[in-house]
């Protein structure tokens, strides 16, 4: 049956039949991020410029591909606008945010926020993510460049910014991934990773500084909101020159990590996360998750031998 991964009754094995087929034709380098559609198709973001957008059905054939001008592809954010969908491509190489049909038609661009005053150039804006939220409002981390949170409106227009790298519970080191909390009826936050800090920032829509969940040894990538749970890639674990220690880790609503695949049990003395690290070399790098609605786990992966995102399939 193979290795069975994770903790608490969420349990994976890793389906080695997932994507067997005509992988030679479609290249990637780093697998960065994936997305799924009302389709069920799954989008893949790779900074691989012979084909940056993969797409996936869930029985893992490749059903098409585009795109060769994202050399920096990073980040990967999906949004169905009044019935439409659409992606959201960060280019830490190219410093900006796409917005693109899923066909790969460019609807808009954003610049390196200038209003800010605080960027000499596009050189010093490397954007990791988007979220965008319910209002259409766009949320972009400079992960990689100067560590702000930047909000612009539906149109890409500068609204706001905060963060920045610091020592401040309002900062950052790594403003690496974004996601936008709706499980609490009423109480919309924003989910923020602080990577090198091991954890991930509770904020408000307006950017105002909440709480943390603190995620020792693990350095996690984007969050990702998924019915109750809270799904994220660790990129290393322990270190961060731990060279191919990732796992995916799994919270609850109450923002407590009940299960971690590829890692060591979370366990929790005097209610605080005792420091978690890789177990099963599964994994290298995780760099993103994506849940399926039999909330199956599909994993691209950065510099991990040119590899082609895995699939965990759920088994309890």
């Amino acid at each position: 049956m193979g290795i069975i991964l994770g903790h608490n009754g969420y349990q994976y094995k890793v389906n080695e039949h997932w994507l067997q087929n005509n992988r030679a034709n479609y290249p990637v380098n780093d697998c960065h991020e994936m997305v799924q559609a009302r389709s069920g198709l799954l989008y893949l973001l790779t900074n691989e410029t012979k084909n940056n957008i993969l797409i996936y059905n869930r029985d893992g054939e490749i059903k098409g591909s585009w795109g060769n001008e994202f050399p920096g592809g990073h980040g990967l954010s999906i949004h169905n606008e009044n019935g439409t969908e659409f992606l959201y491509i960060t280019d830490t190489l190219r410093h900006k945010v796409f917005k693109t049909s899923l066909t790969g038609r460019v609807i808009f661009e954003i610049d390196f926020p200038k209003e800010i005053g605080l960027y000499q150039s596009a050189d010093e804006f490397k954007p990791t993510e988007t979220l965008i939220a319910t209002n259409g409002d766009i949320y972009v981390t400079d992960g990689y460049g100067h560590q702000f949170v930047v909000q612009y409106n539906a149109k890409g227009e500068y609204l706001r910014h905060w963060g920045g790298k610091g020592p401040g519970k309002e900062h950052f080191d790594c403003v690496h991934g974004i996601a936008l909390d709706n499980r609490k009826k009423g109480l919309s936050s924003l989910l923020i990773t602080s990577r090198n800090e091991n954890c991930i920032k509770r904020f408000s829509l307006e950017g105002e500084y909440i709480n943390k969940i603190s995620l020792p040894g693990s350095f996690v990538c984007r969050p990702v909101v998924y019915h109750n749970n809270i799904y994220a890639a660790v990129f290393r674990s322990g270190d961060n020159q731990n060279y191919g220690s990732g796992f995916i880790t799994i919270l609850d609503e109450y923002d407590k990590v009940i299960s971690s695949p590829g890692a060591s049990e979370p366990i929790y003395h005097n209610h605080r996360l005792l420091p978690q690290k890789q177990l099963s070399k599964i994994f290298i790098h995780p760099h993103d998750v994506c849940i399926d609605q039999d909330e199956n786990i599909y994993v691209p992966q950065w510099n991990s031998n040119r590899t082609h995102p895995m699939m965990l399939s759920r088994i309890s």
